[in-house]
C-alpha cells in the first residue's frame, strides 16, 4: 500500500472511533407506503417482559445495534422489558470496550438468561452471570443455527454426534449451565447421540442490507448472512413478531428479494446500520460481497494495517513465523485441490496468511462459520466476513456443510492435554474467565483433518540465534496432564479417523494410538531441555528413532511431488 491508502484507511478508523455511538431511536423515512416502518423506540415497545428474543449476526457483522440500543434505553427508562430469555450464536460482545453491542442489555434485571455459543466479548453478561444476576447457558454455534430449523419446522430438539465426550456430554458430566445459578438442561445422552433442545424465540431481531417500500428485504452488499432466515422461520412456527433494521430504503427488485415482505412484521431504518466493522452499510465496501471484482491480496492488506492500527492483531516474531509456514506446509500435503476449508480467529489467520503470500489461495475453498462460503477468510475485527466471497448462506447450511464434510479445519487451542484433547473454552476457574466453545464443535465433529496451533507455553519467549530456535524465557505449560475443560475430544477424533496434529514453536505433534507424538522439533530444540522439562503432558517419542528436524527454509509448491515440510533426520 502507499502512502495515501494508509492515510485513508487512518482516516477511516478516526472517523469510526469518533463517531461509532451514534444512533438515532426515533428515526423514520420520509415517505413509505407500509405501516411496516416504525422507529427503534417503538420497536422496543414490542418486547413484552419475560420473552424469548434471538439476535443475528456475529462478531462486527450486520450488528442488531439499533435494537440493542432502544432496548436498554427503554429498560433504563420504565424497567421493561424485563427478565429476557436472550439467544444468540456467534460472538455479539465489544468486549467492554466497543459500543452497540450485546453489552448495552447486560443491565441487571434485563435478562434472566443468556445462551450463546460464544460468551468471551460479552463482559457485561459474564459478570452479571459472576455475582449470580444472570442465567448463563452455552450450546455450540452450528447446534444453535441448526435448532433454529428444526423449529422452524415444528420440532423441539435434535440429536446429533456433535460435542460427544466433552463438557458438553451428561455422560462425563458435562452441560449446558456456565453458572450455578443456571438450572435449566439443554443437553441430554440418547445412546451414542446428544440430545439438544433450546427456548423457543418469540421475537427474532435481524440486520439487514436495506428493504423496498413494501417492506421486502435485501441482503445485497451485505457480509454475513447467520442466521437471520432461521430465526425467522421459527418465530413465525411460534406465532412471534420479526423486526428487521435495514441502512435505507431502495427500488424494489422482485430477483434479489432476500425476504418477502409478508415474513418481516416491522422494520427499522437505521442509516447507521454498519456492513461489518467499522464500515456503514450505505458505504459498503465491495471487498466483502459476492460477484465483485475485488484485489484480493490488496484487501488483505488494508485489512492487517486496520487491525494493526487498532491493536487488534498481536506482534508476531520471527518464530510465529516458522509456525505458520509449518502448518501451511503440512496443510498443502493433506488438503485435496478444491478442499473444503475453515480457518479460525487469531493464529490460525496466520497459517492463511502464508497461503496467500504463496499465491495458494485459489486452489481450495475458505470458508467461515458465518456463511461465507469462498473468497479469503477476513482478520481480526471482520471475522466472520471474507474478501471476495463466492455466495453467502445461512450459517445453518455452513454447518450442515461442516457435519458431513470439511476437508481441513486450521484452529487454535487454550490447553492440550496427555490424551490429545483440546480446551478453547475456559480460560480459568471464574464465570468471568470463560470464552465458550462457538462453532468449534460443530467444526471439529466434520473435519477429517485439523491442525491446531498455538504457543508452546504462555508467556514464554522465543527468539532465533544463528538461524536456531531457542526458549529464552520459560512460561506456564499449555501442554497439561487433564484439560480444564474438553471442548475436543481426542480420542473420539481417533474413533473417527481424523488426522490431528499440533503446531507449536518447539515443533509438531500427531494424535496416535500412543496419545501426542512428537513428530519433528525446530532446530536448535532440545527435547529433554525445552519440550519434556517444560510439559504436564506425556509425550510419545519412539525410543528406536530419532526426532526429525525441521528445515527452517520451508518451501512450497503446488507440485505435490515437491511439496515439503522440510523436515530431515538429525
Amino acid at each position: 500500500m502507499n502512502f495515501f491508502d494508509k492515510l485513508r484507511l487512518v482516516l477511516h478508523v478516526i472517523r469510526w472511533r469518533l463517531t461509532w455511538r451514534r444512533h438515532s431511536l426515533d428515526y423514520l423515512p420520509a415517505k413509505t407506503s407500509s405501516d411496516k416502518f416504525i422507529s427503534a423506540r417503538n420497536a422496543a415497545k414490542l418486547i413484552e417482559d419475560n420473552s424469548c428474543v434471538f439476535s443475528s449476526g456475529i462478531a462486527g457483522n450486520a450488528r442488531c445495534s439499533v435494537f440493542f440500543y432502544a432496548i436498554r434505553e427503554r429498560f433504563k427508562r420504565s424497567g421493561h422489558p424485563k427478565s429476557l430469555t436472550w439467544i444468540n450464536g456467534g460472538a455479539q460482545g465489544g468486549r467492554g470496550r466497543v459500543p452497540g453491542t450485546i453489552e448495552e442489555l447486560g443491565l441487571p434485571g434485563l435478562m434472566k438468561s443468556y445462551l450463546a455459543a460464544h460468551i468471551e466479548t460479552a463482559k457485561a453478561q459474564l459478570q452479571l452471570a459472576q455475582k449470580g444476576d444472570l442465567e448463563l447457558y452455552t450450546l455450540p454455534q452450528g447446534v444453535i443455527s441448526l435448532l433454529l430449523e428444526e423449529q422452524g419446522k415444528g420440532k423441539t430438539s435434535m440429536t446429533s454426534e456433535v460435542g460427544l465426550g466433552t463438557f458438553l456430554d451428561p455422560a462425563v458430566g458435562g452441560r449446558a449451565a456456565i453458572n450455578a445459578t443456571a438450572g435449566a438442561k439443554y443437553i441430554s445422552r440418547e445412546g451414542d447421540t446428544l440430545k439438544y433442545t433450546m427456548p423457543q424465540p418469540e421475537v427474532a431481531l435481524f440486520s439487514a442490507s436495506y428493504a423496498d417500500e413494501e417492506g421486502n428485504i435485501y441482503f445485497k452488499h451485505a457480509a454475513t448472512i447467520t442466521e437471520s432466515v432461521q430465526s425467522i422461520s421459527s418465530v413465525r412456527k411460534n406465532k412471534g413478531i420479526v423486526m428487521a433494521a435495514v441502512a435505507k430504503i431502495i427500488p424494489k427488485n422482485k430477483k434479489e428479494i432476500s425476504i418477502p415482505a409478508e415474513q418481516v412484521d416491522y422494520i427499522v431504518v437505521n442509516p447507521y446500520n454498519e456492513q461489518t466493522a467499522s464500515i456503514l452499510q450505505n458505504r459498503y465496501w465491495p471487498m466483502f460481497t459476492p460477484h465483485e471484482q475485488v484485489d484480493r491480496k490488496k484487501a488483505v492488506k488494508q485489512l492487517k494495517f486496520i487491525n494493526n492500527l487498532l491493536k487488534i492483531t498481536p506482534v508476531r516474531n520471527t518464530v510465529d513465523s516458522d509456525m505458520a509456514r509449518l502448518a501451511a506446509s503440512l496443510f498443502l500435503k493433506i488438503v485435496p485441490r478444491d478442499g473444503l476449508v475453515n480457518i479460525g480467529v487469531g493464529f490460525p489467520e496466520e497459517v492463511g496468511r502464508v497461503l496467500v503470500e504463496n499465491d495458494l489461495e485459489d486452489e481450495f475453498i475458505f470458508t467461515t462459520e458465518a456463511g461465507a462460503f469462498g473468497g479469503l477468510p477476513a482478520p481480526g475485527i471482520f471475522f466472520g466476513a471474507t474478501v471476495g466471497p463466492d455466495h453467502l448462506e445461512p450459517s445453518s447450511k455452513m454447518f450442515a456443510r461442516y457435519h458431513d464434510h470439511l476437508d481441513m479445519a486450521v484452529l487454535g487451542f487454550l490447553e492440550v492435554d496427555t490424551k490429545g484433547n483440546v480446551n478453547v473454552s475456559k480460560k480459568g476457574p471464574e464465570v468471568t474467565d470463560y470464552v465458550g466453545p462457538g462453532g468449534f464443535p460443530d467444526i471439529v465433529y466434520g473435519a477429517k483433518n485439523i491442525i491446531f496451533i498455538g504457543h508452546w507455553m504462555h508467556k514464554a519467549e522465543f527468539g532465533h540465534e544463528e538461524g536456531k530456535v531457542k526458549l529464552l524465557r520459560k512460561g506456564i505449560p499449555k501442554f497439561v496432564e487433564q484439560v480444564s475443560e474438553i471442548s475436543f475430544n481426542g480420542q473420539e477424533a481417533l474413533r473417527q479417523g481424523k488426522t490431528v496434529l499440533y503446531v507449536t514453536n518447539v515443533g509438531y505433534f500427531k494424535l496416535t494410538k500412543h496419545g501426542l507424538q512428537l513428530i519433528a522439533r525446530f532446530p536448535g530444540i532440545d527435547i529433554e531441555k525445552d519440550i519434556l522439562a517444560n510439559c504436564e503432558a506425556c509425550i510419545y517419542i519412539p525410543q528406536d528413532e530419532s526426532v526429525p528436524i525441521i528445515d527452517s527454509a520451508l518451501e512450497f509448491s503446488f507440485n505435490r511431488s515437491k511439496n515439503t515440510t522440510g523436515i530431515h533426520s538429525g
